[in-house]
């Protein structure tokens, strides 16, 4: 009896190792849910592989899976796991992206789904503005918001927004744009903010045409490169100054100048440039929510 369940715990092993799991990620799986080895292959993991290739999901995600959370190993494939995919597409998620919202963020598998993912879906629908064609686009787009607490995370930020003058479907379509922006805490948010309208002299329409902005840092990437803009009295809209490598945007200055040099020399008419803004001027993730991070 005692060598048949350490036959069938080996071969439990060795079953997870086919995930290619390392020796030492396999040790911290088992630590953490040591109650693995008492599922079965046969009526538990195989099926449940089985059903995740038919979402598409590869060797390597599953592995994603089962490092991030070992859990969904042992929930029941019929009552917990099919039922939460098919929220997911009746919301709106194509089902070519459902797999990799799965692997992308496999917590969601194992939140309730009448106590956690439909409030957060109604909420972002009903408080932050975002459509019912935009909301499977946004949970693809960044699944972790479904592990956002609403009291602690999501109504903070969409009373920051709205704070601002964003009206309510401005800010959907903002946040259909760059779903990350509502998993930022406002202590990194009004900093930028701060800058944009105080130092750089931006109007919040800057800001809405280009969320992404507050993906970037203020210290590394948003002031140096407006430092850069007033020294050259040039201004870009905000989505061809900050995106790139310093390389690429030092280009983008050089080709800016040397535009404007032909015009004043009276060598050419002025060109209409997506990267030139016409106006003149000069001038981190909370613990309710999984994460998020700049761009340097």
């Amino acid at each position: 009896m005692l060598w048949c369940r350490k036959g069938k715990s080996i071969y439990r092993v060795q079953y997870l190792k086919e995930f290619g799991l390392s020796t030492e990620e396999l040790g911290k799986i088992l630590a953490f849910k040591p109650q693995l080895m008492a599922c079965s292959i046969e009526e538990r993991w195989k099926p449940l592989v089985k059903y995740l290739y038919h979402l598409n999901i590869s060797r390597d995600g599953m592995k994603r899976m089962l490092v991030v959370q070992p859990t969904i190993f042992c929930l029941d494939l019929e009552t917990v796991i099919a039922p939460k995919v098919q929220f997911l597409q009746d919301i709106g998620v194509r089902n070519d992206a459902v797999g990799n919202v799965l692997v992308k963020f496999p917590p969601v598998l194992t939140y309730s789904l009448y106590r956690k993912l439909r409030p957060v879906v109604i909420f972002l629908r009903t408080k932050a503005g975002v459509t019912q064609d935009d909301i499977g686009k946004v949970i693809a787009l960044d699944p972790q918001l479904m592990g956002c607490s609403i009291v602690h995370k999501l109504e903070v930020s969409v009373k920051y927004f709205r704070s601002l003058g964003i009206y309510h479907f401005v800010l959907g379509q903002m946040v259909a744009d760059f779903p990350t922006l509502l998993r930022y805490n406002v202590d990194v948010l009004r900093p930028k903010y701060q800058y944009l309208r105080r130092v750089m002299v931006r109007p919040l329409k800057d800001l809405i045409e280009f969320p992404r902005f507050f993906s970037y840092s203020l210290e590394h990437r948003i002031e140096p490169r407006h430092k850069v803009l007033v020294a050259n009295r040039i201004n870009m809209k905000l989505r061809y100054m900050l995106p790139g490598s310093d390389e690429e945007f030092a280009q983008r200055v050089r080709d800016a100048v040397e535009r404007r040099a032909r015009f004043e020399a009276g060598e050419a008419t002025p060109e209409t440039s997506i990267a030139l803004d016409t106006r003149t001027g000069d001038g981190g993730v909370a613990a309710h929510c999984e994460d998020s991070m700049e761009e340097d």
